[in-house]
């Protein structure tokens, strides 16, 4: 019997040890079937882990100037596409393509940002 709680335990704890790391690959509240296109000035681009960012600050006809969070890979996954931390800077003029925010909150997660030479690279 003690065996069977012993082995009941470690197996609830390594299911509920791993239920975090697959929430947190998870594209569920992105809207990826439906790729959109955000284009603006770089505000910032954050170099972290586990994934990078830009803040992009985006003119919207209705609500004016809105600063939308694109969300990109690890720097690993980045750094093989032929990313560096210099790749964006403030001001740089870009453009995002992936899936928006499900919540219709300005985020999205990025599958191509275009350079502001025009030159498209994976995100």
């Amino acid at each position: 019997m003690t065996r069977r709680v012993l082995l009941a335990s470690a197996v609830g704890a390594f299911i509920a040890s791993t239920r975090k790391l697959f929430a947190h690959h998870s594209t569920a509240m992105y809207d990826m079937a439906n790729p959109v296109t955000v284009k603006g000035a770089v505000k910032r681009f954050e170099w972290t882990n586990p994934h990078a960012f830009i803040f992009l600050e985006v003119k919207d006809e209705k609500r004016g100037s809105l600063e939308w969070e694109i969300e990109l890979m690890s720097l690993n996954h980045l750094r093989s596409y032929g990313w560096m931390r210099t790749t964006v800077k403030p001001g740089d003029m870009i453009a995002a393509t992936g899936g928006a925010a499900k919540s219709g909150a300005p985020s999205m997660i990025s599958a191509v940002i275009e350079l502001p030479d025009g030159r498209k690279i994976r995100s």
